[in-house]
Parts: structure tokens; sequence; C-alpha cells
């Protein structure tokens, strides 16, 4: 592997505001004894970085290799280089950007979205079974936006077939993700801005686009690492060439493993 953990520890953490161990929205609320539900306060991806290095440092890690990730991951390790300039040699931005994308319209589109579902109860759904149809038909989206079919095409090339694998793909997902920890991420990620800081970062950086991305496409990277440049910042540029849209990095990490080494 590109990263050989014969040499390295690699540390994979959650992040604040999501539903997989860190405290989200779906953390029972001390004080009420319940879920903080609608009640969780907006967070920052800085937030979410800092409570990264709390964890490091209680671990009695005091500095590394690289912070690498893509999508959301990768906006991490942007906040990472510009906080915490001299805990890393390197960060590694994958299929992502250092500034958030839309505004808040899009956080507003979004739970107008959510409040559809039958079960919403003024974003109390957990005594009520959840939200899992409307949080499954916008997962289907997302993923359709990523370039899933593309990804899964040559297995399921009839088209009822591939509708049938995305759904239940999607619904596995809306089955276990708390739909308010949707919510508080999408508010960082679109608040957050790396790049007004570009000139804090000490680390090398490396940065990773799919030329099919549609969230992420190669006109954005040019940009970047132009702004990268101009901030005296050591920085690596890969475009991979997929058809596999957001979702490259990972069908296609032979293609990028050289840099990451």
């Amino acid at each position: 592997k590109a990263i050989d953990t014969e040499r390295f520890l690699v540390i994979s953490s959650n992040v604040l505001g999501s539903c997989y161990g860190t405290t989200g929205p779906g953390s029972v609320n001390p004080a009420t004894g319940k879920p903080y539900g609608p009640e969780f306060p907006d967070i920052t991806m800085r937030d979410i970085v800092v409570a990264q290095r709390e964890f490091l440092v209680r671990l009695g890690v005091t500095h590394l290799v690289a912070v690498a990730g893509p999508s959301l991951g990768g906006r991490q390790a942007f906040q990472w280089a510009v906080t915490y300039p001299d805990f890393m040699d390197g960060i590694v931005a994958v299929a992502s950007s250092p500034k958030g994308l839309g505004k808040d319209d899009a956080v507003h589109h979004l739970i107008q979205r959510l409040s559809t579902d039958p079960n919403w109860n003024d974003g109390w759904y957990y005594e009520r079974g959840g939200i899992t149809p409307t949080l499954t038909a916008i997962r289907m989206e997302t993923l359709k936006r990523y370039g899933i079919e593309a990804v899964i095409g040559s297995d399921h090339p009839n088209p009822e077939q591939r509708e049938g694998r995305i759904r239940r793909q999607a619904e596995a997902w809306a089955r276990e993700f708390d739909a308010h920890s949707l919510v508080v991420l999408r508010k960082a990620s679109v608040r957050f801005d790396a790049q007004r800081d570009f000139s804090a970062i000490r680390a090398k950086v490396l940065y990773v686009i799919s030329r099919s991305d549609q969230l992420f496409p190669p006109s954005m990277g040019a940009r970047v690492m132009g702004r990268l440049q101009a901030a005296g910042v050591e920085a690596t540029y890969v475009e991979l060439d997929s058809n596999f849209g957001h979702l490259a990095s990972g069908r296609e990490a032979d293609q990028w493993a050289p840099a990451l080494q």
C-alpha cells in the first residue's frame, strides 16, 4: 500500500457532529436524557479539527507525518494545515476543496426536504422510527452525483438492476445515519474557508482531483493550486483520468499511489 503500515501508524477518527461514536445530534443530552436532536449547536470545521487534536494529544501523539482524507476528510486536512501548521509534515486533500461550496440556502433546502417526511415531528423523529424513506431518497441522489452508476455499471448493465443496487446501498446508509448529523455537517461544510489562511500553511500539500468529478472539477483544482503556489506552499497536483467521478480516488487508487507514497 502507498501508506506502509509496517512503518506508519494510521489513526482514523470519526468527526464531531457525526453519528458513529463521536458526540453528535443523536447523542444523549445529559440535561434532558434525550438526544440533542435539532438543539445540537452549530459547529465549524475548526471545531472538528480541534476535537481531533485533543484526541491525538490524549493518545500521546504530538506530531503526524500527514493528515489525509477524501471529500469531507480533505476539508479537514486543509483545516488542519491552517489551524495547526506545525503538527504535521504534509496533508493529502482528495476530491475536496479548501472552501465550502454553496451557502446557507443549501442547508435550508436540506432541512425543508427532510421536514417533508411524515415522521419529522419538528426534528424530534427519534421515537417515531426515524425518517428512513426520505434519507434514502436523498442518499440515492447523492450517490448518483458521486458517480455510483459508472462504478457499478459493469456489474449491473441493466438500468433496473443498477437502480435496485443503488437503492439497497442508500437504504443501508439511511437506516444508521442521523438526519441532524447530515444538517450539522452540511452547515460546517458550506461555511468552511481555509483558503483565506493559506499563508499559514507550513506542510507539504498533495491535492488530488478526478477529471470527471462533478462536485470538485479540475477547473477548481487549477484555481486552488494557483492560490497555494501564490501563498508559497509546496504543493503537488494529481488529476485522475477516470470516469468514476467523485468516487474515483478509491476505485483508481493506483493512479495517485506513487504521489502519495
